[in-house]
């Protein structure tokens, strides 16, 4: 009788152990970091170019990451055209990753602590001067005299953006209670899920007061008796009657009003539902699609156009740095630049001797 033929058990797959620490490594950047969502995708779009070239080296283990291994693949990236910005995102992106390793146990040592990028180029942001601006405003309130509700939403965004150097994330992420009509400020959660309180002025307030009586309302369906809460009692503060008094008393009456709907967020899109920042985008591009000047033309310009005003006006750095949120004051430093460009450009445009 022949022998049983004994057939050996299947090899297993070896397992991924690089794959598995990226995925850890996100978890921790989005739990204990309390990045936002957008960076931590960036983080797992640069580590998932990470795993895929360090496959092609057989390399599967954190711990058999390398120096030279990383600088392989920054240097293939920069062969394949990529900006120098992506190249020092990328660079950023592993270092942080195999310091993590190195913390936690999961690399003896850190390959990236010797590291270099390339530093990145800063062009200079786009920059709407104040007679465009106004332009841009003048053809905004105009279209809110319509009875469209979704153009008096559009003014108060706008006056929002241009006012407070709000990111665009930030101003669709608010609801109706972080907005203070009676002290001029609203209540923001930035990068970090750092809470900040912005100031912004009149026209604004105009604009955002205007939108909360005349558009929020009819964007947002009439819920039934059973479901709607009921206004909150709101202490005014004692002070003496007139005109300034009454107008603080019916702005908070006005918010309190649209606090109590089943809706929380300030700005609301198609459907009741909270304004996409695709939306605001879409919004902020079609009004300066005619407004002449380089770069994107989306809700950052506004941004960029607030923080240089300031400074223009003399406004402190650091002052505008708070405003903005800035962790870095280099960040905020960009704006002295564009300052410092339109005060050439005026220069050459008049002195006599330029």
């Amino acid at each position: 009788m022949p022998e049983s033929v004994r057939i050996p058990p299947p090899i297993p797959a070896p397992v991924h152990l690089l794959d598995a620490s990226v995925d850890d490594f996100v978890v921790y950047l989005a739990v204990e970091r309390g990045f936002s969502v957008h960076t931590v995708r960036a983080y797992r779009t640069d580590l998932a170019g990470l795993i895929a070239f360090a496959e092609t080296r057989s390399v599967i283990d954190p711990a058999a990451l390398s120096l030279d291994l990383l600088r392989d693949w920054l240097w293939v990236g920069t062969q394949s055209g990529l900006a120098r910005a992506t190249i020092a995102r990328r660079s950023a992106s592993a270092r942080s990753f195999t310091a993590w390793l190195a913390r936690t146990g999961g690399s003896a040592t850190d390959p990236a602590v010797r590291l270099r990028s390339p530093k990145p180029g800063r062009p200079l942001p786009r920059v709407i001067n104040h007679s465009q601006m106004q332009e841009l405003l003048t053809h905004l309130a105009l279209r809110a005299a319509s009875p469209d509700p979704a153009a008096l939403r559009d003014l108060a965004i706008v006056e929002l953006l241009y006012a407070s150097g709000l990111r665009v994330s930030e101003l669709v992420g608010l609801d109706v209670t972080d907005v203070d009509l009676h002290r001029l400020t609203v209540r923001v959660t930035g990068k970090g899920s750092k809470e900040r309180v912005v100031p912004f002025g009149v026209p604004a307030q105009h604009a955002i007061l205007a939108y909360l009586e005349r558009g929020r309302p009819r964007l947002v369906e009439t819920a039934a008796p059973a479901e709607t809460a009921a206004p909150a009692e709101t202490a005014a503060p004692a002070e003496t009657a007139g005109p300034a008094a009454e107008n603080r008393a019916h702005a908070a009456k006005t918010a309190a009003e649209n606090a109590a709907t089943p809706v929380s967020a300030l700005f609301l899109g198609a459907r009741r539902q909270r304004l996409g920042v695709r939306a605001v985008y879409r919004l902020v591009a079609t009004l300066l699609a005619d407004v002449p000047g380089n770069g994107p033309a989306g809700p950052h310009a506004l941004r960029h156009t607030a923080a240089t005003h300031l400074l223009d006006g003399g406004a402190d750095l650091r002052a505008v740095q708070e405003l903005l949120g800035h962790s870095s004051l280099g960040t905020t430093q960009i704006y002295t630049h564009v300052s410092a460009e339109r005060l050439k450009q005026s220069y050459r445009t008049a002195h006599p001797r330029a």
